[in-house]
């Protein structure tokens, strides 16, 4: 166990709607959901008043004005919170650069050696959670531990406004009493089969063995059994190499024509090609994403050996790869999406051979920044 090192992570309390509760002070203190009010619109973040009726991140617009009928219904200013987002990292940039963003919303912050020489992370979150209010008008909330694992859950216990502190002394017992749901990379499916086995907190986990865990869970059993005993030594990046460029689109109304199909995948391959030139992002598999109106979905992808950066290149492969997809009447089409990605081919051989290779790859398409439930 590695108590040398000193992680904060922070995260901002309902980062989206706190920006429109601040900007709009006649929202402040009343449900308000931050997304499109429309049949397929989803809520990106909810205030904590919503959150009291059962409204939540990723949840249908629909549905959360059914669980909270005075839900107010907040068209997202995203610009806005890149602005907010930014203001919020040159604060933390005066602490260390060693900061790992994760969304607009939360970042991991190394401290162990600090351009500020304080001793105490503690004192360091203390005063960046003290700027930030001061600055943005928002409250943050922050974990401190000496790994990312245990300062992220910290992060969310005594949310909103909240500061925790994982000592290592203290470790152990804290993920004693933790619920393995709270565990990075234990979703739903996972707990469900955990809960199976008879885990259900953290304790449980430390109690059944490395092959067992394994057997059951893979590759991911060696981290679960690392974490149940504090052990997390991964650092934090201050630089991401980007892997994908991508857009998607959900549909008022789901797609069933054929032609209607073709207009939406140019539309999209058009969006995709703004984002490829504005990153400057350079791959040569193109992915295809469909889901369906039951939310069954799909990937298709096509690598080539030549670099995507034109419509002539793409708009061909994407139709190529929308004529395998089986849709109409019988499975309309919910949601449409393309990205560009780099592969172990890419990096490793440029002389990549001239027939394209079918791969299925897991991408996540993202029309927007990261948010999620805080």
């Amino acid at each position: 166990m590695n108590v040398e090192r000193r992680i904060i992570h922070v995260d901002m309390d309902q980062f989206f709607a706190a920006v429109e509760q601040r900007d709009q002070p006649e929202l402040k203190g009343l449900p308000i959901a931050v997304g499109h009010d429309g049949q397929r619109g989803v809520v990106s973040t909810a205030s904590y008043e919503a959150r009291r009726y059962g409204v939540h991140s990723a949840q249908s617009i629909q549905i959360a004005k059914r669980l909270c009928p005075q839900l107010i219904i907040v068209e997202p200013h995203f610009q806005k919170y890149k602005e907010v987002s930014t203001q919020i990292r040159s604060i933390m940039l005066d602490y260390t650069d060693l900061i790992e963003p994760l969304s607009l919303d939360e970042a991991f912050l190394d401290v162990t050696v600090n351009k500020r020489n304080i001793e105490l992370a503690i004192d360091i979150a203390r005063d960046i959670k003290r700027r930030i209010l001061a600055d943005t008008g928002l409250t943050a909330s922050a974990g401190v531990s000496y790994c990312k694992f245990l300062a992220k859950i910290a992060s969310d216990w005594r949310k909103p406004d909240g500061l925790t502190v994982v000592h290592p002394d203290r470790a152990l017992a804290f993920i004693d009493k933790l619920e393995v749901t709270r565990i990075w990379g234990v979703g739903q499916r996972t707990a469900e089969h955990m809960h199976r086995l008879g885990i259900f907190t953290g304790a449980d986990l430390r109690r059944v063995s490395l092959q067992h865990l394994m057997e059951e869970f893979g590759k991911m059993g060696r981290v679960f059994y690392d974490f149940a005993r504090g052990i997390d030594e991964r650092p934090v990046i201050s630089e991401w190499e980007r892997k994908s460029v991508s857009c998607e689109q959900t549909f008022e109304k789901d797609l069933t024509e054929p032609s209607a199909v073709t207009i939406v995948l140019y539309h999209t391959m058009e969006e995709l090609l703004r984002r490829l030139a504005k990153s400057g992002f350079r791959g040569r598999t193109l992915t295809l994403k469909v889901k369906f109106s039951d939310f069954r979905q799909i990937t298709r992808s096509l690598t080539v050996s030549d670099v995507l950066l034109t419509k002539e290149q793409i708009l061909p492969l994407a139709k190529r790869l929308m004529s395998e997809v089986d849709y109409g009447r019988h499975h309309p089409i919910r949601l449409l999406g393309l990205g560009v990605s780099t592969t172990t081919a890419d990096a490793s051989q440029e002389e990549a051979s001239t027939t394209p290779q079918w791969r299925q790859l897991e991408l996540h398409f993202k029309p927007w920044p990261d948010e999620k439930e805080d």
